[in-house]
């Protein structure tokens, strides 16, 4: 991809091996121009949309609002609306993308669309859902993001043995990061005894990197103590580049290297959350500190603009850091914290969170809907 208009910073990431994201998506965006020219001018090669993105751009502005007015007049109710609404974007998007996703044979140029939460714990529904969501979009670049939840390990298997793309998202922890990738393997195993052509399936594999401090942080502060306190802003970026170590391991065995003689594509890690909470952090570290090649990053506007603004790229950041990391998460476990514990907590917690917005994003498009009704 030629990235010539694009800042220094964005244009040596992806000369590193970074595919950079755009962790947003709304009807504006599409309607402005905004998107594309984030493709032109910032290297963005893919999008990733969730519950919580979509609720934010409904309640905002009025670009929905003759749609509302359609589906109103349609009697269509609230569930159906929302997957109208969402899918329309997604697809306009992949559309946006498409040039990419044909430049990079289907790599990048990918946009991704989320399962029901609530669904999270319901395996079957799930699949049906993913299955239906693909459909719907019907577009070769798009993306079905399921929960990495317990449940959500089968239908992520289930939903690639049908030859549907997939983002795996809400990894915290390792040991759920290497079942995903398990399942993974085993979903595109299905895939080729089922006939599918495994080079036309992609995946990405969403971990979930600063929300890992924000609980950590908290942690250590309540410990206190000088080497506690030091700690603070490193559990998040060592939990992830051993989440790259774990995904070293996987491209090195026999079973990996069986589905890539047949075709398939590795499922890249992709680092998620990478907007910094904590303010007197450097608001790029989850950019900087994570590079290597091979790997997603998606970033929240404001990320991508600071990274764009004064981003360092200084070679890999992963490779070769592992030793140190598991130091690193060590000496948080000698404090007492347990790494487990929190990543636990913070799968719970993401769930439930965009549970809350898709509640929100019901709530919003049942009132536009009643806005909008015909008055007759």
């Amino acid at each position: 991809m030629h990235h010539d208009a694009a800042p220094a910073p964005v244009r040596e990431l992806s000369a590193a091996g970074v595919s950079i994201w755009l962790d947003d998506l709304s009807r504006e965006r599409l309607r402005s121009g905004g998107l594309a020219e984030l493709v032109r001018t910032r290297a963005v090669v893919g999008v990733t949309t969730n519950p919580t993105i979509f609720a934010g751009a409904l309640e905002s502005g009025d670009a929905y609002d003759a749609q509302l007015e359609e589906l109103s007049a349609a009697r269509v109710d609230v569930e159906a609306a929302v997957e109208t609404i969402t899918t329309d974007d997604v697809r306009a998007a992949a559309d946006v993308l498409r040039d990419v996703y044909d430049a990079t044979d289907g790599i990048d140029g990918r946009v991704s669309i989320e399962v029901d939460p609530r669904l999270a714990h319901d395996t079957d529904a799930t699949v049906s859902t993913a299955v239906r969501l693909w459909r719907t979009v019907d577009r070769p670049n798009v993306l079905i993001k399921i929960p990495a939840t317990l449940e959500g390990l089968d239908a992520i298997t289930r939903t690639l043995a049908e030859g549907i793309s997939v983002n795996v998202t809400l990894i915290f922890s390792l040991e759920r990061y290497r079942a995903v990738m398990d399942a993974f393997c085993e979903g595109l195993e299905r895939a080729a005894a089922a006939g599918h052509d495994l080079s036309t399936i992609a995946s990405v594999a969403s971990f979930f990197v600063s929300r890992v401090d924000s609980a950590v942080d908290a942690a250590l502060t309540a410990v206190g103590t000088p080497d506690a306190l030091e700690l603070r802003g490193r559990t998040a970026i060592a939990n992830a580049r051993l989440a790259f170590e774990a995904y070293e391991q996987v491209l090195a065995s026999d079973r990996w290297r069986a589905l890539a003689t047949a075709g398939a594509h590795p499922q890249r890690p992709l680092w998620a959350s990478t907007g910094v909470k904590n303010p007197e952090y450097r608001d790029t570290m989850y950019v900087d500190e994570l590079v290597t090649d091979g790997v997603v990053n998606t970033m929240p506007e404001p990320t991508l603009e600071a990274f764009a603004d004064h981003g360092a790229v200084s070679g890999d950041t992963v490779v070769g850091t592992y030793e140190a990391s598991r130091a690193v998460l060590t000496a948080i476990e000698s404090f007492g914290v347990s790494v487990d514990e929190v990543t636990t907590t913070l799968e719970r917690e993401g769930v439930s969170k965009f549970e809350t917005s898709w509640e929100d994003l019901l709530a919003t498009v049942s009132a536009g809907l009643r806005r909008t009704a015909p008055t007759s």
